[in-house]
């Protein structure tokens, strides 16, 4: 399972500031036709506003095969630009594809994008923190206007920044527990 969700991840990319998976892939993953797996959505396209599923232009097409090295014979024949799906567009996918191979693919994606998403938030934590403190404590000392009214709820926020800056303490487990 490992194997296929370091596969999954290998094929979801950035593009707009969004984390998308193209329909090419998607198909591969789902072992139907690139064609097939369009018509379907299209037959469904009122599941897919624009923030769910977007057509890429030829910049970011191109954009895209030259930062990733995608190879051009892999995606190749294309007539049209590629689709790309959210992570609330392959949710809607599940949907729109009822298999048991497209469920299972389904249930693998979603898994991926999540051990995605604590990733990059465990990577950048203390340093979105950080950066927030620091802009508060600007804004404090730039401003000429008085926080009297705010200042305790202001002094909270900067606890409870320092805390989350903080390593977690060590906390007992929970449940039960058998002697040896």
């Amino acid at each position: 399972m490992a194997d296929k969700l370091m596969q999954i991840q290998e094929i979801i990319y950035e593009i707009c500031g969004q984390k998308v998976m193209l329909d090419s892939d998607l198909a591969a993953l789902y072992e139907v036709e690139t064609f097939n797996l369009n018509k379907a959505v299209k037959r469904n396209i009122e599941r897919f506003p624009a923030d769910f599923m977007f057509q890429l232009t030829k910049d970011e097409w191109e954009n895209l095969i030259f930062q990733n090295g995608i190879s051009s014979f892999r995606h190749g024949g294309r007539r049209k630009m590629p689709y790309a799906f959210t992570e609330q567009g392959l949710a809607m996918l599940a949907s729109v594809l009822n298999s048991p191979k497209a469920i299972n693919v389904n249930i693998n994606i979603m898994r991926a994008f999540v051990k995605l998403r604590c990733y990059v938030l465990s990577q950048n934590k203390d340093e979105q923190i950080a950066e927030l403190r620091k802009l508060l404590m600007l804004h404090i000392e730039n401003n000429d206007y008085k926080f009297s009214e705010y200042d305790e709820t202001i002094k909270q926020i900067i606890i409870a920044l320092n805390n989350l800056m903080e390593q977690p303490k060590e906390t007992k487990k929970i449940g039960f527990r058998a002697k040896n």
